[in-house]
């Protein structure tokens, strides 16, 4: 079956850097599309980053646009989300998704703490 288990998560001080992981199974990796989303405390989820099967094409929120850097190894079926500069905004559990046949699969989550 499909799963999706992120990593990484960690209090951390503003200014400070993390890198998550989302390992995947249960699906061909390296041909699917796979996106991070994350869901602060009061808020509606929302995208953190898109990139293809090749990670040629991506996308970024607009809020994490020039901080937070999106990869990808399809021979470890694994996808990574490097933060930079991180603010307290950034708190929130961030998700790997992958839509698989018109279904959207979600990970468990990881969280990201901010503070001082």
């Amino acid at each position: 079956q499909v799963q999706l288990v992120e990593s990484g998560g960690a209090l951390v001080q503003p200014g400070g850097s993390l890198r998550l992981s989302c390992a995947a199974s249960g699906f061909t990796f390296g041909l699917n599309v796979m996106s991070w989303y994350r869901q602060g405390p009061g808020k509606e989820r929302e995208l953190v980053a898109t990139m293809n099967r090749y990670g040629a094409l991506i996308s970024y929120g607009d809020s994490v646009k020039g901080r937070f850097t999106v990869s990808r190894d399809n021979a470890k079926n694994t996808m990574y989300l490097q933060l930079n500069s991180l603010k307290p905004e950034d708190t929130a559990v961030y998700y790997c998704m992958a839509v698989i046949r018109d279904y959207a699969y979600w990970g468990q989550g990881t969280q990201v703490t901010v503070s001082s």
